[in-house]
C-alpha cells in the first residue's frame, strides 16, 4: 500500500466536512496558492473573478462564479503556470451604504463584517486564492491609488467638473450614470429616476471611443458581450450641418445629410443653451395657437414646457409615442434652399446626444412624421418611394427627389455630394458621432472614495498634493442619504487649507461612483504591497492583461467598458505597459430556483453555507459546474445536488477499496479484455475532460465524463479487475478531479499514490488506445438498452443502423410494432424508436 492516509469505508463513515478542513489545512501550512513577482514571465498566467460586493454573505451566484475560476485556476497550474489568483472585496459604494442602513449599523462595521463572511466561507470553499494579495475598497490604503488616479486625469484633462442634466434617483437620494438607469428605474432600487441639473464631476471617457470600439476585435470575448459594447458606443457617420438663426448657428448632426433639402422645421432639445438666445419677445404673427401650448409669449411656452420635461426620464423621453413640443418663437435657414423653417422643442430630443438639435425630415424619418402630423407642418419627401406608399414615412432606399442638385442620385452618392457642398459653402463637414457619453462619477452619499480636490475663494478649484494622499473618509454618525452629500455636515472635515495659498479651503463633498474603484482593482493585485505606485511596471508586465476574466453578464457594459478606459488612460499617460486590462472574457450564467431568480423577498435563496454544511465544499462546487452550460442560466435542484453528492462518496468508497486492498486481484479472476477496456476509458477521459477545459469550460460535460469513468471502474471491481489497473483509473479520475472537487481529488490521489495531485502535471491521454479498431455501442429501444453492437470505428451511421437493427435482443424487443425513426449518437448508442 501506497502512503494511504486513514479513509473512509463505507458510506455512513463518509465525512466531507472533514476531508475538506484537513486539506485546507494542508494547503494552509504548505502556502500552496502563493506565488511570486519573481515567477518567470514566460511561465505566468492571470485568471480573475469579478470581485464581489460585501453585502451581507455570499450566495450560490458567488459559488458558481468562483468555482468556475478556480477551476481554470487549477488547470493552468497543473499545465505549469505559475497562476496569479488573488481576491479583494468592492466594498464601497451603494450597495454596502444600502446594507449598513437596513442593519442600523455603520457602513465600516457593517462591511467589516460582511468581509469577514465572505473571506471565510471562500476559505471554506476550497478556492485556491493567493490570500497575501487581499484588498478592500474601502483601505485607505487602497483609496489613496484610487485618488491618485483621479489625478492623473484631472492633469491630463480627462477628469472635469460641469453643470448637466443627470439622472436623479430620489430614493438612494444621489446621481446615477445612465447605464446605471434601466428602463427609466434605478437599476439598484426601482425607483422611477428624475433629471435634475447640477455640478458634478466627470472622465472623458468619450475621447476614447474610436479606440474603445476598434479594440474589441482583439479580445477573446464573447460575440454577444462585445456587440453590447459596440452599441452602447454607438458610433454613426454622418456629417454636421449649421442653419443660421437669429444671429447664432444651429449645429445638427445627421446620418442622413442627402435629405437636408426635407429639412422643414428643427427641433431642440429643452435644455439647449441655444433656446434662450432664439426666444423672440413676442409671437410672430399668424402663429398656429397649437405651436403656442396657449402662452401669451414664447418665454413663458418655453418655461412650462421646460419644467414638464424635467419631470420625465430619458426613457420616458426616448420612447413616448406621444409627440409633444412648443414652438420656440424663433425661425432658422435651410442652407441648401434658403428656407425659413420654425424651430421647436421637444422632450424626445436630448441634449446629451449628437449636438442636442436634429433637422426633422418628417418624410424620411417615422418620428418627425408624427410630430409633423401632430403640429400641421410641411412633409417633403427627398427619396422616390415604392409604388402605392404613402401615409407614412419612408425610411428604405431610393433615388433622391425634390432636393436639387442631388436629385437622382442613390444615397451614397446624394452624401458624398452634399457633405462636399457643405464643406465647399462652410455650413458644414463629415463628422462621425458616437451615443457614449462621459462617465458621470459624482455621487451624493457617503460611503465612497473622496474627491481629491479643495475650492478656494482666491485660487479656485484645486487638486490635494499626492503627498497628503489618501484624503480619508471622516467617520460620521448621520451618513443617510439628504440629497446633497452627508459629508457636507462635516464641517471640521470640509474646512481644509488651500494647497497654493494657505488660505481658507473646503473639501469636495461628493464621493466617486464604486465603479472608479472597481475599474482599477485588478491592477493592485499584481503589486499590493506597492506604496509608491498603484503597481509597479515591471508587475504589470509579467502579470497583465489578465488572461482569463470571469464574471456575469449583467457587467457587461458598465464594468468592462469603465475598466477599459481607464487601462487605456494610465497607459496613454506612462503608468501601464498594455492597453486592455482583459485578454479573454468569460460570462457565467445565472442560478434560479423555480424558474425565478433568487431573492431574500422571493424566499428561494439557496444559501452555500447550509449546503456546504449537509454536503461539504466539493458537492456544492461540483454541482453549479455540472447543473447546465456554465455560461447558460440554469435552475437550482436538490435531487441534482444528491447526485453529485452521491458520486463523490462513491468514488471515495472505490478508492478506499483499493488503497486498503493487498491483493493482486480486485474482484472476479482478471479480465484482460476488461482491463484494457478500463484503460481505453481512462484514455478517453482525460482527452473528453481537457478538450472541454481547454477554452470551452465545458465543466458539465466534464464531470460527466468522471461519473462514466467512476461506473466502468464500479462494473471491474464486480466483475474482476488487475489491482494496478483500476488503481490506475481511479487516480487518474482523481487527477482529472481536481478543478472541480479540490478536497476529495486530494484525498483519493493521495490514498491512491501518497502524492499530493495539484503538484503533479495534468494528465495526457495515451493516443494508441484512442486509436481502437471498433467502437461498442449501446442499442436501445424507446430508451431502454437491450444489447450492444461492435462496429468499425468510421463506420457510417446507415451501416451502424443497420446493425442495430439485426441484432437479436432488438428485434425481440421491437416485436411487430413499426420503427419510427432511428438515432444513432456516434460512439455511444442507438435508439430505435419504435410505435
Amino acid at each position: 500500500m501506497t502512503g494511504a492516509v486513514p479513509g473512509v469505508s463505507t458510506d455512513e463513515d463518509f465525512d466531507p466536512r472533514a476531508i475538506d478542513e484537513r486539506w485546507q489545512r494542508v494547503w494552509r501550512d504548505e502556502r500552496s496558492w502563493e506565488v511570486s513577482n519573481t515567477a518567470p514571465a514566460d511561465k505566468t498566467a492571470y485568471v480573475l473573478e469579478m470581485l464581489p460586493y460585501t453585502s451581507g454573505e455570499p450566495h450560490v451566484g458567488h459559488l458558481k462564479n468562483y468555482a468556475v475560476g478556480d477551476a481554470v485556476a487549477h488547470f493552468m497550474r497543473r499545465q505549469g503556470y505559475y497562476v496569479l489568483h488573488p481576491m479583494g472585496y468592492d466594498a464601497f459604494g451603494l450597495p454596502a451604504e444600502n446594507h449598513a442602513i437596513r442593519t442600523g449599523k455603520h457602513p465600516r462595521t457593517s462591511t467589516d463584517e460582511s468581509i469577514a463572511s465572505f473571506r471565510e466561507q471562500f476559505k471554506q470553499w476550497g478556492i485556491s486564492i493567493d490570500w497575501t494579495r487581499e484588498i478592500s475598497t474601502h483601505s485607505p490604503e487602497y483609496y489613496r491609488w484610487t485618488q491618485w488616479i483621479f489625478l492623473q486625469l484631472f492633469k491630463a484633462g480627462l477628469a472635469y467638473r460641469k453643470q448637466a442634466a443627470v439622472n436623479w434617483c430620489p430614493k438612494d437620494a444621489t446621481v446615477l450614470a445612465n447605464e446605471q438607469v434601466v428602463n427609466g428605474r434605478c437599476e439598484r432600487c426601482g425607483s422611477l429616476v428624475e433629471q435634475r441639473q447640477l455640478e458634478q464631476w466627470f472622465f472623458r471617457i468619450t475621447q476614447y471611443a474610436e479606440r474603445l470600439l476598434n479594440d474589441l476585435d482583439g479580445l477573446d470575448w464573447p460575440t454577444h458581450v462585445k456587440l453590447m459594447q459596440q452599441n452602447w458606443i454607438g458610433r454613426s457617420e454622418g456629417s454636421t450641418i449649421r442653419f443660421p438663426a437669429g444671429g447664432t448657428d444651429i449645429e445638427v448632426f445627421t446620418t442622413r445629410p442627402d435629405t437636408v433639402f426635407g429639412a422643414t422645421y428643427l427641433v431642440l432639445a429643452p435644455e439647449h443653451p441655444l433656446v434662450d438666445k432664439i426666444v423672440p419677445n413676442a409671437w410672430p404673427s399668424g402663429v398656429d395657437s397649437q405651436w403656442t401650448a396657449g402662452a401669451a409669449t414664447p418665454a413663458e411656452a418655453v418655461a412650462a414646457y421646460r419644467t414638464a420635461t424635467g419631470l420625465k426620464s430619458e426613457l420616458d423621453r426616448q420612447e413616448s409615442k406621444d409627440k409633444t413640443g412648443v414652438f420656440t418663437g424663433g425661425y432658422a435657414t435651410n442652407p441648401v434652399n434658403g428656407e425659413q423653417i420654425p424651430v421647436f422643442i421637444a422632450d424626445y430630443v436630448l441634449m446629451g446626444y449628437g449636438t442636442g438639435a436634429i433637422m426633422a425630415v418628417p418624410g424620411q424619418d417615422q418620428r418627425d412624421w408624427d410630430f409633423a402630423a401632430a403640429f400641421g407642418l410641411p412633409i417633403i419627401r427627398t427619396v422616390e418611394t415604392s409604388e402605392g406608399f404613402d401615409g407614412e414615412a419612408y425610411t428604405a432606399e431610393g433615388p433622391a427627389i425634390n432636393s436639387g442638385f442631388l436629385n437622382g442620385m442613390g444615397v451614397a452618392e446624394a452624401k458624398k455630394t452634399i457633405i462636399a457642398w457643405l464643406e465647399q459653402q462652410d455650413h458644414g463637414k463629415a463628422t462621425v458621432q458616437y451615443k457614449l457619453r462621459d462617465w458621470l462619477l459624482s455621487r451624493q452619499r457617503y460611503w465612497g472614495c473622496p474627491i481629491p480636490v479643495v475650492y478656494c475663494d482666491s485660487c479656485g478649484l484645486v487638486p490635494v498634493p499626492e503627498n497628503q494622499l489618501p484624503v480619508r473618509l471622516p467617520d460620521i454618525e448621520d451618513y443617510t442619504p439628504k440629497g446633497k452629500s452627508p459629508l457636507a455636515a462635516a464641517a471640521d472635515w470640509v474646512a481644509t487649507r488651500c494647497p497654493h495659498c494657505d488660505g481658507p479651503a473646503r473639501r469636495e463633498t461628493d464621493t466617486m461612483d464604486t465603479f472608479v474603484d472597481s475599474s482599477w482593482y485588478y491592477l493592485r493585485y499584481c503589486d499590493p504591497k506597492n506604496e509608491q505606485a498603484p503597481l509597479g511596471i515591471d508587475a504589470a508586465q509579467r502579470w497583465m492583461p489578465i488572461n482569463q476574466y470571469i464574471g456575469g453578464i449583467e457587467h457587461a457594459i458598465l464594468h468592462l467598458l469603465y475598466s477599459r478606459f481607464l487601462c487605456k488612460a494610465l497607459a496613454d499617460l506612462g503608468h501601464l505597459p498594455v492597453q486592455e486590462p482583459f485578454g479573454a472574457l468569460f460570462t457565467q450564467g445565472m442560478i434560479t430556483r423555480n424558474g425565478a431568480k433568487m431573492s431574500k423577498s422571493k424566499g428561494n435563496v439557496v444559501s452555500p453555507r447550509t449546503i456546504i454544511e449537509k454536503y461539504g465544499a466539493d458537492t456544492a462546487r461540483c454541482y453549479v459546474l455540472f447543473m447546465g452550460p456554465p455560461d447558460a442560466g440554469a435552475d437550482w435542484s436538490d435531487t441534482g445536488v444528491e447526485g453529485v453528492y452521491r458520486f463523490l462518496r462513491r468514488l471515495l468508497r472505490f478508492t478506499t477499496q483499493v488503497a486498503t486492498s493487498e491483493l493482486a486481484t480486485i474482484g472476479g479472476a482478471a479480465d484482460p479484455e476488461l482491463d484494457l477496456a478500463l484503460r481505453r476509458k481512462v484514455a478517453w477521459a482525460v482527452k473528453k475532460v481537457t478538450d472541454d477545459m481547454s477554452g470551452r469550460f465545458a465543466f458539465n460535460t466534464a464531470i460527466a465524463a468522471l461519473m462514466e469513468l467512476t461506473n466502468e471502474c464500479s462494473k471491474a471491481l464486480q466483475e474482476g479487475i488487475d489491482r494496478d489497473t483500476v488503481k490506475f483509473a481511479l487516480s487518474t479520475a482523481a487527477s482529472l478531479l481536481l478543478p472541480f472537487a479540490p478536497h476529495m481529488a486530494s484525498e483519493c490521489y493521495y490514498m491512491l499514490t501518497g502524492e499530493h495531485v495539484w503538484k503533479q502535471p495534468w494528465p495526457e491521454p495515451d493516443e494508441a488506445l484512442l486509436r481502437t479498431e471498433t467502437v461498442q455501442l449501446a442499442c436501445q429501444v424507446n430508451g431502454k438498452v437491450r444489447g450492444r453492437i461492435s462496429v468499425p470505428q468510421d463506420a457510417s451511421e446507415d451501416a451502424i443502423r443497420e446493425a442495430a437493427l439485426q441484432l437479436e435482443e432488438v428485434e425481440q424487443a421491437v416485436g411487430d410494432r413499426s420503427v419510427k425513426r432511428v438515432v444513432v449518437v456516434p460512439g455511444r448508442l442507438v435508439n430505435i424508436v419504435v410505435g
